[in-house]
């Protein structure tokens, strides 16, 4: 998730777990919901913001790993936000501790998982690219062309 500054420069939002890692908003699908829609469930219910707009897929990570016994194979889907909200407040009863924006050399220092930061310089370089060309802000109404 992103969030655009008046002088064009750009905040991305880190939530803290309950083991103190920072990362991003996910969660698990619902019964009969798309990942888009799950990601934005999910990224509201964490981070208390509610004026998301989807700015569309930045990718899907997968990994493997062993838990109980089992060998687990786990996919990931990330979407990149936009939020105009400065404040947003973590979802304390399911162990988000903090939720901080920040620059993207910050993000990229303080992220705890290496796969985390591709998907982080993907979402950098969709948000430039939508600041850069405008898109994303209300235009003003054309202006009627009065005749002479």
């Amino acid at each position: 998730m992103f969030r655009r500054l008046e002088d064009k420069s750009l905040r991305f939002l880190l939530i803290r777990d309950s083991y103190e890692n920072w990362g991003f908003p996910k969660g698990h699908l619902e019964e009969e919901e798309t990942p888009a829609e799950a990601a934005l469930r999910e990224t509201c219910e964490e981070t208390g913001l509610d004026d998301l707009v989807l700015r569309g897929p930045i990718r899907v990570i997968d990994w493997h790993f062993r838990f109980r016994g089992r060998f687990i194979h786990k996919y990931c889907h990330f979407f990149l936000f936009e939020s105009s909200t400065a404040l947003p407040a973590p979802q304390i009863d399911e162990g988000i501790t903090e939720c901080r924006w920040c620059t993207m050399e910050e993000a990229l220092r303080d992220l705890s998982y290496d796969n985390a930061r591709g998907v982080l310089r993907r979402a950098g370089e969709m948000a430039r690219t939508l600041v850069a060309v405008g898109r994303g802000r209300p235009r003003p109404e054309p202006k009627p062309i009065l005749p002479a």
